[in-house]
């Protein structure tokens, strides 16, 4: 049924019911992923309104259940109805009997149960059931080393090859400049990762002739992070560290791959603080599954009261055709029922 799916974004999720009946007494909705649990939210209803979240029974909640940071918030149809917000809720959570929420009221009809992870901490038993948060202070998601991408690769006999040869400077035959320093690399590498960069090498163009590529539109240090993650041994840290740089150029010379993987980042830490500033960053580089993310944020999810003292200033250096989506995500969220 359309009402069981529930929406996501970064760390938001929410369960938008359609038809809760006089005669409905029970409602579950389908799974929804939040860090590496599957989730569920349901309602029901006897005296008051009960609300509770749960993870799905499986072997990951059962070996590594979380903790939960979260606080929940309930809209009912009709414009004059103020929410019901939780007080912020810690749990250990494992089955539907370790949380709920009891709304001291009864509704039906249409609402809305919106879901804020602040924190999510896995218990791990084998070290002494002490939580370890995948959502730190700034904001991104970490996952357990077996889940991360970038580690898993560079374990590979292949690109640790790789990574000797730009450590150990094995045979580089060119030399990027930079904003503030110089960097040696291999051809080869660059141009199996860019067509841009073969382009550079095949014709006569001064990059050929003089072994050189001027990329002084990059700090070092994010040229650095390019570099690695083209030979494969970037670290999660540096990556995140560099991704709007590193986003920026994977635009410019077109490794697709990179910039889908920014896209994917800047999805995971969408918050009040960068909501807009990423809004303009998916119009200027063409990320729709981020402009798409940055709009469901402020307007599915009700966070554009969240930056109203910013919006002026936005809409007054945004671009017409970004401001315009804006408008028509507004009247497309805010129709009349």
């Amino acid at each position: 049924m359309a009402d069981l799916k529930v929406e996501t974004i970064a760390k938001l999720a929410q369960w938008r019911i359609e038809n809760f009946g006089a005669a409905t007494t029970y409602k579950r909705s389908d799974p929804f992923k939040i860090g590496i649990w599957n989730w569920h939210l349901s309602v029901e209803k006897i005296r008051y309104i009960y609300i509770r979240l749960f993870p799905e029974l499986s072997r990951v909640s059962k070996e590594q259940p979380p903790v939960a940071r979260f606080v929940l918030r309930v809209t009912t149809s009709g414009s004059n109805r103020r929410p019901y917000i939780s007080p912020i809720h810690e749990r250990l959570l494992r089955t539907s009997d370790d949380f709920v929420w009891p709304v001291e009221t009864t509704f039906q009809g249409r609402f809305i149960i919106d879901v804020e992870f602040l924190d999510l901490k896995i218990i791990c038993p084998l070290n002494c059931g002490e939580g370890n948060s995948i959502c730190p202070s700034d904001g991104r998601m970490q996952y357990p080393a077996t889940q991360n991408t970038f580690r898993c690769l560079a374990t590979q006999n292949s690109l640790r090859c790789l990574s000797r040869m730009l450590d150990e400077s094995i045979h580089t035959d060119v030399t990027i400049n930079t904003a503030d320093g110089t960097l040696q690399a291999h051809k080869m590498i660059l141009c199996t990762s860019s067509q841009v960069f073969q382009s550079m090498f095949m014709h006569d163009l001064k990059e050929k002739e003089s072994s050189t590529v001027d990329m002084e539109d990059m700090s070092r240090d994010s040229c650095m992070a390019l570099i690695s993650y083209l030979y494969g041994k970037i670290n999660q840290e540096d990556f995140w560290k560099h991704r709007l740089a590193l986003l920026s150029a994977a635009n410019k010379y077109d490794i697709v791959e990179l910039k889908d993987a920014c896209e994917e980042s800047l999805l995971e830490d969408i918050n009040s603080g960068n909501v807009l500033e990423r809004s303009q960053e998916a119009w200027l580089y063409e990320l729709d599954k981020l402009k798409k993310g940055c709009l469901t944020y402020l307007f599915d999810f009700g966070k554009i009261y969240s930056v109203r003292d910013e919006m002026q200033t936005f809409l007054r250096h945004a671009d017409r055709e970004l401001v315009v989506e804006m408008f028509q995500e507004v009247l497309t969220v805010w129709k009349p029922a």
